[in-house]
C-alpha cells in the first residue's frame, strides 16, 4: 500500500515533526509538507529523500498559517497513493482531494480553539485584536466544514480527543504516539536538570527560567527549537534575555547528543499549558 502523510510544516522539528518522520520511516511512507530543513532533519536521525514540499510559505504568522492551509486545500494527488494520513493541524484541508483519508490529531488549531484567549493576550497586539477574531471566525468555519472531508479520526491522547468532540464535534479513537522507548536509557543522576520543549509562550518556558532564579545552586540545561517567525524569536529572545547564570539554553541539538542530556539529567521539567501528550 502506498501512503502519503501531510503536514503543514517542517521547518523546526518538535515532537509532532518525529512522530511524522517514524511513520514515515516505518509504513514507508512519503511526506508531503511546505518548509522543511533537511540538515534539521538528518539531526535528528533521519531520512530527507522521502519529503517533497509543495510549496514554499513566509515565515510569519499568520501568512505562514494561511499559506500552508491553501496549498494543501488545492493539492491533488488523485490516485498516486492508496491512503493519506493527515498529521498537522493546517493541513486538514487536503482531505478535500485526498481520499481515503485519515486525521492523526496532535490536536486541533490551538491559536484559534482551546489557546484563543492565551494567545490573543500573548502574541496579539491591542489594536489587531478586531482582525485576530476575525480571522479566527473564518477559520474556526473552515474547520468545521473541512472535518467532514475527514473519513476517521484518531486522537493522540484522552486530552487532544476531547478537544476534537468540544470544538468540531467528531467522535475518535486514541492511538498514542510511537515512541522509541528503546534508544533512552540512565545512566547517572547528573548535576543539571533538564527542560525539552519549542520556545514559544504556551509552553512557559519563562516560569522554569524564573524558578531557578530562586534556586541558584541548581543548574537547568533548556533544550529549546523555535521557527524563525517574529512571535517565536521574540520569545527565544525573551528567556534568553532573563535566564540567570545558572540556565543554559541550547538550540538545535542533534539526536545522539539528546539522548545523552537524558540519560544524564538529575530530573526532567515542563510546564506547558494544558500539554496535547508530552513527547518529552
Amino acid at each position: 500500500m502506498k501512503i502519503a502523510i501531510f503536514h503543514n510544516f517542517m521547518d523546526n522539528i518538535g515532537g509532532a515533526e518525529i512522530v511524522d518522520l517514524i511513520l514515515a520511516r516505518e509504513l514507508n511512507a512519503d511526506i508531503y509538507t511546505t518548509n522543511f530543513d533537511i540538515d534539521k532533519i538528518k539531526k535528528m536521525g533521519f531520512s530527507s529523500e522521502n519529503i517533497y514540499s509543495i510549496g514554499k510559505i513566509p515565515i510569519n504568522a499568520p501568512f505562514r498559517q494561511e499559506g500552508a492551509y491553501w496549498r494543501f486545500r488545492r493539492l491533488n494527488l488523485g490516485k498516486k497513493y492508496d491512503f493519506y494520513i493527515i498529521a498537522g493541524d493546517w493541513a486538514m484541508s487536503a482531505a478535500l482531494h485526498n481520499k481515503p483519508n485519515l486525521w492523526y490529531v496532535y490536536s486541533p488549531k490551538r491559536e484559534i480553539w482551546d489557546l484563543y484567549e492565551f494567545t490573543k493576550k500573548e502574541s496579539v497586539a491591542w489594536y489587531k485584536g478586531l482582525i485576530y477574531d476575525f480571522w479566527v471566525m473564518v477559520h474556526r468555519y473552515l474547520d468545521k466544514k473541512d472535518i467532514k472531508g475527514i473519513s476517521k479520526v484518531i486522537t493522540i491522547s484522552e486530552n487532544v480527543k476531547n478537544r476534537v468532540k468540544k470544538y468540531l464535534n467528531r467522535d475518535s479513537i486514541i492511538i498514542y504516539p510511537p515512541i522509541e522507548t528503546s534508544k533512552y536509557k540512565c545512566k547517572k543522576n547528573g548535576d543539571y536538570w533538564l527542560s525539552v520543549n519549542r520556545l514559544i509562550n504556551h509552553k512557559r518556558v519563562d516560569l522554569q527560567i524564573k524558578a531557578f532564579e530562586e534556586l541558584p545552586n541548581e543548574k537547568l540545561v533548556i533544550i529549546g527549537s523555535y521557527e524563525m517567525s517574529k512571535h517565536f524569536r521574540k520569545y527565544a529572545e525573551y528567556v534568553k534575555r532573563i535566564k540567570p547564570e545558572n540556565v543554559e539554553i541550547r538550540n538545535w541539538v542533534d539526536d545522539k547528543e539528546l539522548i545523552e542530556l537524558y540519560a544524564n539529567c538529575r530530573g526532567f521539567i515542563t510546564t506547558a499549558k494544558d500539554e496535547d501528550f508530552g513527547l518529552t
